[in-house]
């Protein structure tokens, strides 16, 4: 992790439990990290567009949700990043816990009735992220929020391994994309806190432009932020062909990939 505060800046000495290895205020006065912040785009407005569809095709509100949550994410995350305050710190990293209960509700639901609630399902992860609040509010530790977090990502990953090799198997790519991504976010996370030293080093001796390259938490939040993106289409994806949803995958401009899903077919 990074040292406390590299230049004075507009929102004052950092009082988060974390400081991550870009240098505060090197690019502008306003912005803590500056690259940390702006990275967070991909999970502020994607989602944004992906809740409008949600809406635009009459599908399911906790689709809905989870586009939300995810921008939800994005925000505390770029707040967080931009001012380096322990408020926002929890802006961020709350709601991720918060949003993956609401992706694993999602992914273990599909198989179900239309408009199906598992009322069990929700009061298990419900209790889980008050638990984690409570606890995570009084034991300011990091490591026991990233954890928890891994947590309900092992459910996500296991509950999709079953579905592409057991129910739906043509969706491995859609699924393993997502997981790659993540995996490649997850590690650049790691080469950025464990080589804090020797990239802020390197950094010194390279032009701007190529420095903000080796910003690997950055490149966490669009690795993960398309991960997860990609994440909530696989999911969608399964649920609109139980549901005899004609399903299929456009791309905008021909780069970014949305689900159209016709309804079924009425006889």
């Amino acid at each position: 992790m990074a040292p406390a505060a590299d230049r004075p800046g507009y929102w004052g000495s950092p009082t988060s439990t974390l400081d991550w290895c870009e240098e505060n205020y090197a690019v502008t006065f306003y912005v803590a990290e500056f690259w940390n912040t702006v990275s967070n785009l991909i999970m502020i407005l994607p989602p944004v567009c992906g809740a409008i569809q949600m809406i635009r095709d009459g599908l399911e509100t906790r689709y809905l949700v989870a586009f939300l949550g995810l921008a939800a994410v994005g925000l505390g995350s770029w707040f967080f990043h931009m001012t380096l305050q322990y408020e926002m710190q929890l802006l961020d990293e709350l709601p991720m816990i918060y949003t993956c209960c609401v992706f694993v509700y999602c992914l273990y639901e599909c198989f179900k009735h239309r408009n199906s609630h598992n009322y069990i399902l929700f009061f298990i992860l419900v209790l889980f992220s008050l638990i984690v609040t409570i606890v995570y509010l009084r034991w300011k530790e990091p490591v026991f929020h990233q954890v928890m977090y891994g947590l309900l990502v092992s459910c996500l990953v296991l509950r999709s391994v079953y579905i592409v090799t057991w129910v739906y198997p043509w969706l491995r790519g859609l699924a393993y994309t997502s997981l790659g991504l993540f995996l490649m976010g997850f590690t650049l996370w790691n080469v950025d806190n464990f080589f804090c030293d020797t990239w802020r080093g390197a950094r010194q001796k390279m032009p701007s432009a190529l420095g903000a390259v080796t910003q690997f938490h950055a490149w966490w939040h669009i690795l993960t932020g398309l991960g997860s993106y990609l994440h909530i289409l696989f999911s969608l994806y399964t649920r609109t062909l139980y549901l005899k949803y004609r399903p299929r995958v456009k791309f905008l401009c021909g780069i970014w990939p949305v689900i159209l899903a016709e309804p079924p077919k009425k006889l």
